[in-house]
């Protein structure tokens, strides 16, 4: 007895690690979206039972493969979470290639009694039926009928990755959730059940690769003991179809390589990208490629031996082509002796590149033309690059948007890019189609999300977060799915159907972005945040190199606030379509959440409410504040339906983030009344402290960031 009762402990704890066994005393977030928890609703959970006593999963091969396990696991655990029953999962072979569904598409249809009932789940390959397993049991949590089911779904974008901006000293850049899952010393021997784990939460949300490295490259990760360690990760993300992705350093050849170049014309340093690349295929048979950032923020690239991006870029390309490669190269450039407008340096560098790319380059794209603000315009690059695939970049980690310490759902920013019309091949030509190949017909299509995931229990620090990563998935998958369609699904899924509770925590999620752009960034400002770690407000933040400074962006004077970008300011409007130029640069057409974006105003111009710009920046900074506070209230309201442990975790933070949004209102009027010489408008709360001691504020070690500041 004694050894069976150490037995079962010891498979307990197993599942428990595993994520498998439901927690009874409290919910410590592990389980992310997957809880699969009974549904409480008797007549509910009794349809969904007898909709699924059989699941046949229709494959080309019907071979038990360790996808196909998994895919059974998946659906005999969650069924039997939700209804208390397990499944009978067949498995069959299909006949033929289901065209509708290209290559991870999958089809749900429900069967007749002829059939035997239940529901069949077809794909062309073992894990889009992983796909659909997925999409059934997020149905069934989110309380759709699954009696008469006829559902075919494919991905827009061919490959959606998360971006890990990994260090191998496991440091994450710009993460706020703890350090970085891979753990490299104890790999390959010891494989924590959490890689697993990851693996299903990224296909659950149909997400099929990850890019395990910092796009600041170490070389070394390109070295056989590091190799044989991500062939382990490989190995372990392979059944839930996500494929591994590396960061390749520009100099790699002669840090790790013993050449004294790294010029990529050189037919020396051709020959050992060459050699390099095919000894990461020998150890992962399925390697993504790289990822490369270049001649940006000091890291070495083709420029510094008189090359262009493209030859850099189609260096990789040609030794990834022979096994299916492909290369990102990222946009992300700006150099500190170019005295161009920041905004507008992507657009000088690969403008005249455009067609110059080999097909599989994808050239790495940020979703604003700065750097992941709060709010922002789209990029130029996705409506004036013609001939060449493109990469949108998006920061699921909230490196500009109060870290994992305040609570902003960005689907809503996101929806923003996707459904932005670039004009490039007249109306409706949005950076969504530019993205997925609809526009221009490219057939390489990619989507990155910077993680915000590390090794804290719950994945991403603030419990609210999850739904971030949820939402990248979703849309990378579909990005025409609505924000508020993505937050209630989660919302469901992660803390029951009661439909009260879903609605307020739907509208807590979709409210939450704009309340931070309100208290931080109002009327297109832009990149004040303190330096370096970009936590908090720092107007005022000077010295070094011009473009690392606040008033670089913000040319606040006496005479007015904002970045004039119109033909006589920098001209960056002429990046953009002319439809967008004239609507952008025509004051009484600009969206007011884009005006300092675009114009540089005097403090007493007229907004569209009537007031001054001065009283609407500082009412709206108030606004900021009055939102947060309500957004705090309706939290706490939501007590009795929360998991202690969790309501515990986020009404701290909530409490932070009101606190810090006073913070940013205070500090933000205080600097810019300096130059405005007004009072503050009524209804706007006085600082409670000097604007000298605002600026005296200095943090330190400020998660995410490496530096002392």
């Amino acid at each position: 007895m004694p050894n069976l009762r150490r037995r079962f402990l010891i498979a307990a704890l197993s599942l428990t690690a595993l994520g498998l066994v439901r927690h009874a005393v409290a919910d410590d977030g592990y389980r992310l979206w997957l809880r699969y928890d009974p549904i409480v609703d008797d007549t509910r959970r009794e349809a969904v039972a007898a909709a699924v006593p059989v699941l046949v999963l229709t494959t080309p091969s019907g071979t038990e493969s360790p996808t196909i396990e998994a895919t059974r696991r998946e659906l005999q655990e969650g069924f039997s979470g939700l209804v208390g029953r397990v499944p009978e999962v067949r498995v069959r072979v299909g006949a033929g290639v289901d065209e509708a569904l290209g290559d991870e598409g999958y089809r749900l249809t429900s069967r007749g009694v002829a059939d035997g009932g239940g529901i069949e789940i077809r794909g062309n390959g073992d894990v889009a039926v992983l796909y659909g397993a997925f999409a059934l049991l997020r149905r069934a949590q989110t309380g759709e009928d699954l009696a008469r089911l006829q559902v075919v779904d494919t991905p827009r974008v061919g490959r959606r990755l998360l971006n890990h901006w990994d260090n191998l000293n496991r440091f994450v850049e710009r993460g706020y959730a703890g350090f970085s899952i891979w753990e490299w010393f104890n790999l390959p021997d010891f494989r924590n059940p959490r890689y697993r784990d990851y693996a299903r939460a990224c296909a659950s949300i149909g997400l099929n690769g990850a890019v395990l490295t910092n796009v600041n490259a170490d070389a070394l990760v390109l070295t056989p003991y590091y190799l044989e360690r991500v062939a382990a990760l490989a190995e372990e993300f392979r059944p839930y179809g996500v494929r591994v992705y590396l960061t390749a350093r520009f100099s790699a050849p002669k840090e790790i390589g013993g050449l004294d170049t790294a010029d990529p014309l050189d037919p020396r340093v051709i020959a050992w990208w060459d050699e390099k690349v095919a000894e990461i295929y020998r150890w992962v048979p399925d390697f993504g490629g790289f990822v490369v950032k270049a001649n940006s923020e000091g890291q070495p690239g083709p420029q510094d031996f008189g090359r262009n991006h493209a030859d850099g870029a189609n260096l990789f390309a040609r030794a990834l082509a022979p096994h299916g490669g492909i290369v990102m190269w990222r946009a992300f450039v700006y150099q500190p002796e170019n005295e161009m407008d920041r905004v507008r340096q992507a657009s000088f560098e690969f403008m005249p590149l455009d067609g110059a790319f080999l097909p599989n380059v994808s050239v790495q794209i940020k979703n604003g033309p700065l750097d992941f603000m709060p709010r922002e315009p789209f990029h130029p690059l996705f409506g004036s690059l013609q001939h060449t695939s493109m990469t949108l970049e998006l920061q699921i980690t909230q490196e500009y948007l109060g870290h994992s310490t305040h609570l902003a759902f960005l689907a809503p920013m996101w929806k923003e890019v996707f459904e932005a019309d670039t004009f490039a091949r007249g109306p409706g030509s949005t950076v969504g189609k530019a993205i997925d190949g609809t526009l221009r017909g490219h057939p390489l299509t990619v989507v990155a999300g910077v993680s915000n995931i590390g090794t804290d229990r719950n994945w991403t620090g603030h419990p609210l977060a999850q739904a971030n990563w949820y939402a990248f998935g979703r849309l990378a998958w579909d990005h025409t799915l609505e924000a508020e369609t993505i937050a209630e699904e989660w919302s469901r899924m992660t803390f029951g159907s009661e439909p009260a509770t879903v609605a307020a925590l739907t509208d807590i999620l979709v409210r939450s972005r704009e309340i931070v752009v309100n208290y931080s960034n109002p009327y297109g400002l832009h990149h004040i945040q303190a330096r370096g770690h970009h936590f908090g407000p720092g107007p005022w933040v000077t010295g070094g190199r011009p473009d690392w400074t606040a008033p670089y962006y913000h040319q606040a004077s006496e005479f007015g606030i904002g970045a004039n970008r119109g033909p006589e300011g920098s001209n960056a409007l002429a990046d953009y379509a002319p439809e967008l130029a004239a609507l952008w640069g025509d004051l009484e057409r600009c969206p007011e959440n884009l005006l300092l974006w675009f114009h540089h105003l005097p403090w007493d111009y007229v907004t569209k409410s009537g007031r001054t710009l001065w009283d609407a920046i500082a009412l709206r900074y108030q606004q900021g504040v009055d939102e947060m506070r309500r957004l705090a209230a309706d939290w706490a309201a939501l007590e009795p339906a929360i998991d202690p442990e969790i309501f515990a975790n986020v009404s701290a933070r909530m409490g932070r983030q009101v606190n810090d949004a006073i913070h940013w209102r205070d500090a933000c009027l205080l600097y810019f009344q300096q130059f405005s010489k007004r009072p503050l408008p009524e209804g706007v709360e006085p600082p409670a402290h000097s604007l000298e001691h605002y600026m005296s504020i200095n943090l330190r070690y400020v998660p995410g960031h490496p530096g002392d500041y």
